[in-house]
């Protein structure tokens, strides 16, 4: 999906333009509460995490401490190898440039994305721990829990397949995610997401995304298999579209251009 231009990445994944299009919820409307008195996170949301460039989640200041070798591999990765590109999964804390939704059953919260595969997020609400050695898996092996009005969900047993975006930020099996769901406003729901890896990173820093509710939305199907016909004739490195052909400040959120070291 890493292409030189917007044009080629939407020509690849078919992605349709919701953030230019799509109403925005109103604001001024208060966040409804479930009737335990938790805030209601249902709804079509799209955004809430990384997708060209983890970087545009970082605070003032802040740098991705990456170490040397996960930086090199970085810096050999190609726009064809992108796995979602390829219509694998995104992983975590990454998102795909489609919109999403929680869904609800006894003990458990799911996930649900339109994007790739119709693939989901199984999170455990039921206070049991995270198994001892867990199988590798693109989304990991994932609990949950609420503290205060937010909802903390966390992951690992990750494989390392993933990229984190557009760029080819990497990760290891060492990766630890802790995500925190916090709708503090009717139409946007943050997402604070702190990440550990010692296998690629040289301590952990936190990134922040916010998705935005699609009033009038819904999911509907797309099978990446059908539509994708391009990753095959993408070249060159893996790289972040330009900041004049991104489309929209939630759909692919880009890190301010550094100044050349002097």
């Amino acid at each position: 999906m890493r292409a030189v231009s917007l044009l080629a990445i939407l020509s690849i994944c078919s992605i349709p333009a919701w953030p230019q299009s799509a109403p925005r919820a109103d604001s001024k409307k208060s966040v409804p509460r479930l009737p335990d008195g938790k805030p209601d996170f249902s709804g079509i949301w799209i955004g809430g995490g990384p997708v060209a460039d983890l970087e545009a989640g970082l605070t003032e200041g802040q740098e991705v401490p990456i170490l040397p070798a996960a930086a090199k591999a970085m810096s050999q990765r190609l726009a064809q190898d992108d796995p979602e590109a390829n219509c694998l999964p995104t992983g975590v804390p990454p998102v795909a440039p489609y919109p999403w939704t929680f869904a609800t059953a006894p003990g458990r919260l799911y996930i649900l994305f339109e994007g790739n595969i119709h693939s989901y997020r199984q999170i455990f609400m039921d206070g049991r721990p995270h198994p001892r050695d867990p199988n590798p898996t693109w989304y990991g092996h994932s609990v949950g829990r609420w503290e205060g009005d937010s909802l903390v969900i966390d992951t690992v047993g990750f494989n390392d397949k993933f990229w984190f975006d557009f760029r080819g930020h990497p990760h290891s099996e060492q990766l630890h995610t802790v995500e925190r769901y916090t709708r503090k406003e009717f139409g946007t729901l943050t997402n604070e997401i702190t990440i550990t890896d010692p296998g690629a990173y040289s301590k952990p820093f936190a990134v922040t995304f916010a998705a935005n509710l699609m009033p009038d939305g819904e999911l509907i199907e797309y099978i990446c298999q059908e539509s994708e016909r391009s990753a095959q004739h993408l070249r060159g490195p893996a790289i972040v579209p330009s900041p004049d052909t991104q489309p929209g400040n939630s759909l692919l959120p880009i890190a301010p251009a550094k100044a050349p070291a002097k």
